[in-house]
């Protein structure tokens, strides 16, 4: 069966129009993933949605996350891309997470999570330091709901700090960030293969 991946943008800029390094970077790993037969569906920007506070699966009129949830676990890989603020993930990424956080609760009769037999892998960018602490805030937290992590499972790009040059400026993606790029995607689609074929036993 042919894999789906599904990128979540969570970058603070609301406005779907105003340009993103986020999506650039997620640009960079939806061409590694075609080269491995997954299609990318879309990407969304979490910012433009009205995801309210919260830990449940509904927080009730006008949340926005009902709808996103059901998009998320409708696909086998999860890119879960966002900048890099104060040398941490973004509070829009943060909300993602504590949203998940319901998944603990919502097992099926094998104690299985909704998450369980999907994989996320990250996309990160920001003009500080801060990429590996960001990669491994994501990685826990997504871990704990059920999410499988693969090998080399963050594709990043930092500029000098305090600098004013953003990912989605470079005149061209640099060898290291494609070739990062390419072995997520073949780890992550032949991981998501392994577990469609064979879940986990619960």
């Amino acid at each position: 069966m042919a894999l789906k991946a599904l990128a979540l943008n969570c970058t603070l800029k609301a406005d779907i129009h105003e340009e993103s390094s986020t999506d650039a970077m997620i640009a960079v790993l939806a061409k590694a993933f075609n080269q491995h037969d997954v299609r990318m569906s879309e990407t969304v920007r979490v910012a433009a949605l009205d995801i309210k506070a919260g830990v449940t699966s509904d927080e009730g009129d006008g949340d926005a996350w009902p709808a996103l949830r059901e998009k998320i676990l409708a696909h086998d890989i999860l890119i879960f891309g966002g900048p890099i603020w104060m040398g941490q993930i973004s509070s829009t990424a943060k909300r993602v997470l504590e949203r998940m956080d319901a998944f603990l609760s919502e097992t099926d009769d094998k104690g299985r999570m909704p998450s369980y037999g999907k994989i996320a892998v990250a996309a990160i960018v920001g003009n500080e330091d801060g990429a590996h602490f960001s990669s491994a805030q994501l990685f826990q937290a997504l871990n704990d709901i059920g999410w499988t992590i693969p090998a080399v499972a963050a594709c990043y790009w930092v500029g000098e700090a305090m600098g004013s040059v953003d990912f989605k400026y470079l005149d061209r993606t640099p060898d290291m960030v494609t070739k990062t790029a390419n072995m997520v995607a073949a780890n992550a689609a032949h991981l998501a293969g392994l577990l469609q074929s064979s879940p986990y036993p619960g």
